[in-house]
């Protein structure tokens, strides 16, 4: 279901797509937005676009409410928490990384290879991807 040249980020499905895409009503959508359970992008006319993790998050709403009986404050909280579980994934990932390099760097250190210089500190590095891609043509 997910469109390989777009990234699940992308917010392109309107309101009426991504209802049925979730099996729930528009005026649920709209509900879930004003709680904060989802955050739709939106339009230059200030309409909803909703991307599919967009609509996987409206998937696990429904299924946590409806499965699990769980509420919807319940539910955001438990989304709240998850968002933070991967947020500090990625960061001991980084910090993995750098506890690799310096423990390399100690080792060739100790090893007696300086590589011709100095032991230099591990700097943290964040890699950004920009969608080039023109923009699409608008009918005026």
């Amino acid at each position: 279901m997910t469109n390989p040249g777009l990234g699940d980020d992308i917010p392109v499905y309107v309101i009426s797509v991504a209802a049925e895409l979730s099996g729930l009503h528009p005026q649920t959508l709209r509900q879930y937005d004003r709680l904060g359970l989802v955050s739709p992008g939106r339009a230059a006319g200030r309409g909803r676009r909703y991307s599919m993790r967009d609509i996987r998050t409206l998937r696990e709403v429904q299924r946590l409410s409806q499965e699990e009986g769980i509420n919807l404050a319940g539910i955001k909280r438990i989304l709240e928490l998850e968002d933070e579980v991967e947020k500090l994934r990625e960061h001991v990932f980084h910090l993995r990384n750098e506890l690799d390099a310096a423990r390399s760097a100690v080792a060739r250190r100790s090893a007696g290879d300086t590589g011709g210089g100095e032991l230099l500190p591990v700097r943290r590095t964040r890699v950004t991807i920009f969608n080039t891609s023109p923009p699409p043509e608008q009918d005026q």
